[in-house]
């Protein structure tokens, strides 16, 4: 985490290559999903939140390790995961450089890339820019009004219990 990300360019883009995804979606799609910063986030969050005594008590009720995460522990992790899956998407979702290297096929860019594309050595069409624009933030427009509620609903719920 201490590295900055584009010392791992080349590196993941020979693994790519070895798996055969270069110019596929895949590529992008299922190195995005996890990071080390979200393993870090929801570890902390995990120690922090639930307490060693809920998961005791959901053992001597019976409760195997599944029943244990999905009844006990998810519930509680809701709000972290909730954090985690939109800034995940915020990134990946304005990543640039990845894209750029990965896909080779034009009609594959990203959204981004694409944008990206209409800037013209001479001259630019702004009214293709901001449409591009607009459609580029339209997703996470939505993926705000989504997680906003799950946000609003937590902190009223904490504000309660205090």
């Amino acid at each position: 985490m201490m590295a900055p990300s584009q010392l791992s360019l080349v590196p993941s883009f020979v693994i790519m290559a070895e798996f055969g995804w270069v110019g596929s979606f895949k590529a992008l799609i299922i190195p995005g999903m996890v990071n080390a910063f979200g393993i870090f986030w929801i570890r902390q969050y995990a120690q922090e939140s639930i307490p060693d005594e809920l998961l005791d008590a959901g053992r001597i009720d019976g409760c195997g390790f599944f029943r244990l995460y999905w009844n006990v522990s998810l519930p509680i992790l809701r709000p972290a995961l909730s954090f985690l899956g939109a800034f995940t998407f915020i990134g990946v979702w304005n990543d640039y450089l990845w894209p750029l290297i990965v896909l080779t096929d034009s009609s594959k860019f990203t959204l981004q890339v694409a944008l990206a594309s209409l800037n013209g050595i001479y001259q630019t069409d702004y009214s293709m820019v901001i449409a591009g624009t607009l459609m580029a933030v339209i997703p996470l427009i939505v993926l705000f009004l989504f997680v906003s509620r799950q946000f609003i609903s937590d902190i009223a719920a904490g504000a309660v219990k205090n």
